[in-house]
Order: C-alpha cells, then sequence, then structure tokens
C-alpha cells in the first residue's frame, strides 16, 4: 500500500503542477487578447488596493451579506489557503508514517490550528453543500434558484474535493496524536481526541497503513483537482479561488467601493476616443469578444456561478431572458473557447475579412474556428452569443454588481454591447428611437418646448429667480436647483418640484434655476448606448452650469484658470437621482466639477437644523422604495428615511426587498422608454411587494419611479387589487403637508455644528 501510494502520488504532483503551471501560462496569454485601459486606471494607489483585496478576502465583505453562508465560504476559502503545509506532511507521511512538520510539527499553536481549521473546513463545505442541495433548481423550480444555469457538476465535483480533503487532514491528524501515544487531552487535539483515542487501540502495522492510505487519498484528490482545473481554464467555480484575488485587485475603485454610479468613457485601443476627431480605426462598443478591455475577460473567467446577482436582478425576478450569471458564463464561454483561434492570430477586420494567413489557422480546432464564426449579439436563429432580449432587458438598477462577491462589473460590459449596437448597427428597441430624436432636436425625451421648462413656476405663489433673467449668474444663492426634464415637464414629478421649491422658501434657502436652455443630461442616452448623444448634451450643460455659475469659458469653451471656482462654490440640489449621478459623477468628465447633493439630502438637513419643522400628523402605513440611482449607485438611504421618521403620525414598513437588496422600478438603464414585452411588468413585480403590507403611502424619492409606481398602482385600483385611498407620493410632498406653518428661519434654533449633506462623490 506504501508504495502504491507513493508512485500514484507522485505521478499526479507532477502531472498536476506540470498542467497547472501551462494553465496560467494559457490564461495570461488569454487575458492579454484583451483591450487595454486607459494609462493607470487600474493601477493607481497599489497600497490601498492590496488593502482592498485583503480587507475583502480577510473580511468575506460580500459574502457575509449572506449569513450563514459567508461564514462557511469564509471557513473553506481560508482553510484553503492557510493548510497548504499538509500536503508537505501527507507526502512525507508517505514515506514514514509519524513523520511531522519540522519545527512546526510538534508546536502546539500550529497543531491547534490545523485542528481547528481542518475541523471547520468539513463543516464549512459540509454546510454550503446542504444549502446547495435545499437551493437546487429540482427543489426551486423556475427561476427561483440562484443556482439555476450553473455547472452543477463541477460545482458537486469541487465540494466533492473540499469534503474529501478535509475530511483526511482531519483524519490524519488524529492519526498523527495516536501514533505520538497521545493518551490524554491536549491543546493540539482540543477537537480529535477521541479519535485519538479509538485509534489507540490499532496495531502499529494498521495505524501506518491508515495513514499510507489517507495521506494517499489526500494528495491524490488533491492533483485531480489540479489536472482536472488546469484543463478546463473556463471552469469558474474553481478558477474563482485564484483569480478573485486580481480581479478585485483591478477594480475601478482603489478603495473598494462597489464599481457602480457613473460609467465609463468609451476607449479604442487603450484610450478615450476624441469626439469631435476621432481616429480612422476606433473601435465603438464591442462586438467581438476580444474587444472587450483584458479586465473584462478577467471578469468573465473570475464568475464563481454562485449566482448572487441573479437572485436579485429584476429582469429575471420578472420572466426576462437576462440573468447577469448566465450572460457573464455565456461570454466566458465563447471567449475561452474562441482563444486558440485569436491566439494563433486569427481575426476579422472592419471589413469582416480574415486576417490569419491558412498557415497560422492550420492547427487550430475546428471548433475554435467555429466559435469565432458566431456573432456576438444575435438571435439563437443566428446563433449568437447573447440574444439581443437579453441585451436590452437590462434597467442598470446595479443589484448584480452589488451583490458579486468578486466584484465582476456587470453594467460596463452590457453597456459597451450595447454602444455598438446603438451606434453601429442601429439595433435597438424602436421605441428607444422617439426618445432618442427627442433629446437631439428638443433636448429633453418628451419633445417638449423648451419654454415649458418654466411652465411650473405659474403654479407657485413666490418667486424663484430663473439664472439669466432675474439673475446674471448663481452668486448672489447659495443652491442652483437642477429641475431636470421630469421635474419640470411630467405632471407627476412636477408635483414634486413644486413641494421641494416651497419647503425651500418656507426654509429661506436661497436658490435659483436655470433658465430653460439647460438639457437632459443624457442619462438614458449613454445608458442606451449613444455615447455621442451623451457628450453632446453633457458638453453644452457642462458650459451652460459653468458660465451660470460666474466661470469665464476660452474660444474651446473650456473654463479659464483664472476665472475657475472651487468645487465647493458650486452647489447643486437634485430631486432626480439620475440628474444627481449624471452631473455629480460623469459631468467630472466633461470638465464640470460640482458638489451635487440630493433634494432628501438637503431638507434632512434643515429638519435636523429646526428650518422646517414637521407638525400635522399624517396618519397611515408608508412604505418606501428605494430608488436604485439614488441607493445602490450613490449610497444614499438613511436621509428619506429620516425625514419620514420625522413626520408625525407615520408608521414606517420597509418592503422585503429594500436598501442594498432594493428592488427596481424598472425604469433605469433607458427602459423608461423602452416597452416590457417579456414576462411580468417590473413595477407591477415593485408594487405587489409594497402592497403586501397594506400600505396607505407609498413614497419615493426619484421621478421616474414615482411615474412607475404610480401607473402600477393605478392599474391595481382599477383591477380591484389595491384599495382606492392608496397614495403614492415623493418624500418632499409628505414633508410639505406637515410643514404646515413657515418657520421663520431667523427664529430657528442654532446648530452650528450640523454637518453640510455629503455631496455625490
Amino acid at each position: 500500500m506504501q508504495l502504491a501510494a507513493i508512485i500514484v502520488s507522485l505521478v499526479l504532483i507532477a502531472v498536476g503542477v506540470a498542467l497547472f503551471g501551462r494553465a496560467i501560462v494559457q490564461i495570461y496569454q488569454f487575458m492579454r487578447l484583451g483591450q487595454n485601459v486607459p494609462a493607470g486606471t487600474r493601477t493607481d494607489q497599489p497600497v490601498q488596493r492590496t488593502i482592498t483585496v485583503a480587507r475583502e478576502f480577510l473580511g468575506h465583505t460580500r459574502m457575509n451579506r449572506w449569513g450563514i453562508v459567508g461564514v462557511a465560504h469564509w471557513f473553506v476559502a481560508v482553510g484553503f489557503f492557510s493548510l497548504l503545509l499538509t500536503i508537505v506532511n501527507a507526502i512525507g507521511q508517505l514515506f514514514k508514517a509519524d513523520w511531522m512538520l519540522p519545527i512546526i510539527g510538534e508546536w502546539a499553536p500550529y497543531n491547534v490550528f490545523v485542528e481547528f481549521l481542518g475541523t471547520m473546513t468539513v463543516l464549512g463545505i459540509a454546510t454550503l453543500i446542504v444549502i446547495r442541495q435545499l437551493s437546487k433548481p429540482d427543489n426551486k423550480p423556475g427561476r427561483k434558484s440562484r443556482f439555476a444555469g450553473s455547472k452543477k457538476g463541477q460545482a458537486y465535483f469541487v465540494e466533492a474535493v473540499i469534503l474529501i480533503v478535509g475530511v483526511c487532514i482531519f483524519t490524519l491528524h488524529a492519526l498523527e496524536g495516536a501514533q505520538h501515544h497521545v493518551d490524554s487531552y491536549e491543546a493540539s487535539f482540543f477537537i480529535s481526541y477521541p479519535v485519538v483515542s479509538a485509534f489507540q487501540n490499532l496495531d502499529v502495522s494498521t495505524l501506518q497503513n491508515l495513514t499510507y492510505f489517507f495521506a494517499g487519498l489526500k494528495i491524490a484528490t488533491s492533483f485531480i483537482w489540479m489536472i482536472v482545473v488546469a484543463l478546463n481554464t473556463n471552469m469558474g467555480v474553481a478558477w474563482h479561488r485564484f483569480l478573485a484575488f486580481p480581479n478585485i485587485w483591478f477594480k475601478r475603485e482603489a478603495d473598494g467601493s462597489t464599481t457602480l454610479g457613473e460609467l465609463q468613457p468609451m476607449t479604442s485601443g487603450g484610450k478615450p476616443i476624441d469626439w469631435e476627431d476621432p481616429a480612422d480605426d476606433a473601435v465603438f462598443g464591442v462586438s467581438q469578444v476580444e474587444q472587450f478591455s483584458w479586465k473584462g475577460l478577467l471578469d468573465f473567467s473570475t464568475c464563481t456561478e454562485c449566482g448572487r446577482c441573479q437572485s436579485q436582478c429584476p429582469a429575471w425576478n420578472t420572466g426576462k431572458p437576462l440573468s447577469p450569471k448566465l450572460l457573464i458564463m455565456s461570454l466566458r464561454d465563447h471567449a475561452h473557447a474562441k482563444a486558440p483561434y485569436l491566439l494563433a492570430g486569427g481575426g476579422k477586420d472592419m471589413e469582416g475579412n480574415e486576417k490569419a494567413t491558412e498557415e497560422q489557422l492550420k492547427d487550430v480546432p475546428a471548433a475554435a474556428i467555429a466559435e469565432a464564426e458566431r456573432p456576438l449579439i444575435g438571435t439563437a436563429e443566428e446563433n449568437g452569443v447573447i440574444d439581443p432580449d437579453v441585451l436590452w432587458s437590462c434597467t442598470s438598477c446595479g443589484a448584480c454588481v452589488e451583490q458579486c462577491p468578486v466584484d465582476i462589473e456587470h453594467i460596463d460590459h452590457i453597456v459597451d454591447m450595447r454602444r455598438y449596437q446603438v451606434m453601429i448597427e442601429s439595433a435597438f428597441p424602436s421605441e428607444a428611437g422617439t426618445m432618442l430624436k427627442n433629446l437631439e432636436k428638443k433636448g429633453n425625451p418628451w419633445g417638449l418646448a423648451k419654454k415649458q421648462r418654466l411652465e411650473w413656476l405659474k403654479e407657485l405663489d413666490f418667486e424663484v429667480p430663473v439664472v439669466g433673467k432675474d439673475i446674471e449668474d448663481l452668486t448672489e444663492v447659495e443652491y442652483l436647483y437642477w429641475v431636470g426634464c421630469a421635474g419640470a415637464l411630467e405632471d407627476r414629478a412636477k408635483k414634486t418640484t413644486k413641494a421641494f421649491a416651497e419647503l425651500l422658501n418656507i426654509a429661506g434657502v436661497k436658490f435659483a434655476i436655470m433658465g430653460g436652455d439647460e438639457k437632459c443630461t443624457g442619462d438614458s442616452a449613454r445608458r442606451l448606448g449613444n455615447e455621442p448623444l451623451f457628450q453632446q448634451l453633457g458638453q453644452e450643460n457642462v458650459m451652460a452650469l459653468n458660465m451660470a455659475f460666474g466661470e469665464e469659458l476660452d474660444d474651446d469653451g473650456k473654463v479659464t484658470p483664472e476665472s475657475a471656482k472651487p468645487k465647493t462654490a458650486k452647489k447643486i440640489v437634485a430631486t432626480c437621482p439620475h440628474c444627481l449621478n449624471t452631473i455629480g459623477n460623469e459631468y467630472p468628465q466633461l470638465g464640470g466639477d460640482y458638489e451635487v447633493i440630493h433634494h432628501t439630502q438637503l431638507l434632512q438637513h434643515l429638519v435636523d437644523e429646526g428650518k422646517l419643522v414637521p407638525v400635522t400628523p399624517v396618519e397611515g402605513i408608508i412604505t418606501y422604495h428605494d430608488p436604485c440611482y439614488l441607493g445602490r449607485h450613490n449610497k444614499i438611504y438613511t436621509p428619506p428615511r429620516e425625514i419620514i421618521g420625522k413626520v408625525p403620525g407615520l408608521r414606517n414598513e420597509e418592503m422585503h426587498r429594500h436598501k442594498e437588496r432594493g428592488f427596481c422600478c424598472g425604469a433605469g438603464g433607458a427602459r423608461m422608454w423602452m416597452e416590457e414585452r417579456i414576462g411580468k411588468r417590473i413595477n407591477d413585480e415593485r408594487v405587489d411587494e409594497a402592497l403586501s403590507l397594506n400600505p396607505d403611502i407609498v413614497s419615493t424619492a426619484c421621478p421616474f419611479c414615482l411615474v412607475m409606481l404610480t401607473d402600477s398602482v393605478n392599474g391595481k385600483k382599477n383591477d380591484g387589487k389595491a384599495k382606492e385611498s392608496i397614495t403614492v407620493v415623493d418624500v418632499a410632498q409628505l414633508l410639505l403637508e406637515s410643514v404646515k406653518t413657515p418657520v421663520d428661519p431667523a427664529g430657528s434654533q442654532e446648530t452650528a455644528d450640523e454637518p453640510e449633506p455629503e455631496p455625490v462623490k
């Protein structure tokens, strides 16, 4: 037995190490197929990035949101790396059954560590196995299982390997105690002593043979796993334990913050595209998998198929074809299958001609060449990798990115594919074309005349200064109120606009609005994929804003250095989270750097200062819906809830899915302008969740959400599924209803130490 164990183990070790080394080289070459990223964007602040990796791994900051799953996975993950010396120990035991590691082999702290972590690894993987079995598609049919679509055979193989190796570590440690005559409880065997005691009843020969068997089993299992993994470089359920580290290190934000908020500028060849004079060979968006950046290819390979993104996705939960997990898996499998063709020099030029010679492609497998012929975006009949319905189902809500434990940047990749479809193929849902035409011609999605942007002012009984009409610039006021297209033009959103303006007037806050020449911020155009239109709208707005803040522009429309003002001198408040996100997070890419806050942040500040005092009770049960672009994208969760909590009479009930796990209304990602033809309407799903609490009021803090939720509630009223008295309102409307008596700002409490609302990053 000893001889057989030695021979088999050494052969497997040699083969495993050789194949694994080759696989690492293959993956490195594969990643290099992707496009470069702009210099410094993924490698700045190396110390901070390293700290982020350590924090995310050791703290399991994403996984621990899932309770027992996170704890169990922590022990499995940490045990995998920290118990590597047990392999060395097992190799020694093949040659001498009672062999121990030099120096530390008899050191009690090391043995306690092995004893504890080995045991917890077994318990951890056993827990994960049970959870997978309880949650597998057979037990949770349809779309309820987050493992639906995952490669279960690979997952079972990995789980079995970890379980066998963990049991072997525990058993070999107990055999070690028996062979060294441990005859009482001691720290080194504080868990395994009962097993040690049982082994002591066996004769020496039997103990040795058991040691040879379990040592050989541990080594064989470990290196069979290594061989299988090395031969399957797209086996994310195994490779994620190695690739997660670089994937987290190279994430967009060095401090580890979620890769949400702004979209990245379009690049070609690793450099941002110059929209005034794009290069002749510039690549617009992604139409072939090798046009993704190397970070994108790394993202695809890191996916562990856990399905957390899928379980949170509003599209998947309402019967749409989009699953973020399945999308990433499809891109990964396609990329790896196509890799031999690309590594041989294969590829198509802009006219679709093959760049490689027959000589270069002669040794490329036929399967790789066939894979290269597949369109990246195409229907099943076209043998496409990603179906168009998958691409256009995304609301860019960010739930997938928020939950991904290995920091995959799903939204960036979806938008990159959309960009090519819109800009080059002109292939997108037809109804979205109306929105784009309206933006181009009228500067707003509804196509209304610009003079209508100021019509809401006529319904106020006080004056609101207008830049360029009543005041020359914004130096005389504290805030510019960016009303936005919906706030100025959509009837339901205008109620929020008027309520907020009245509250500011009551509180004595000096503010002004733009004169009507401003355009849509371009949020929907950018997320639909029309980057040039976003650039056009954004640059016009940035120029208008800079001038409104009293800065002078040169001939190129750039702010002159001598007139430039600090960010803190350019304060903007917005009622629309999409405007907030675009102006605060994306306009810096266009030369506009402003301090931007949401209206709920400012209102909370005014309430805390005593400048707004809610006194009149608003009776009833209320539930608050988190707008995705306010919550997940910009981490603003508390202010709306604080305001609701200050209004007398309200009883706040949280929906099951709220804050980081809040469920989308269905309007983001330009879906506001597209019809839902597949599955259940996302807004209906959200309203059903709200109605389960039997509320009197459904509240939110976004004009898009207000429209979507109101439409669904009205539909359910008509069908008799919702009580007639239920209302959908913005937080500002609630506060105004309670603040009936104007409060003299001069007579309010002094709150000098009250912090200013925190602007968008």
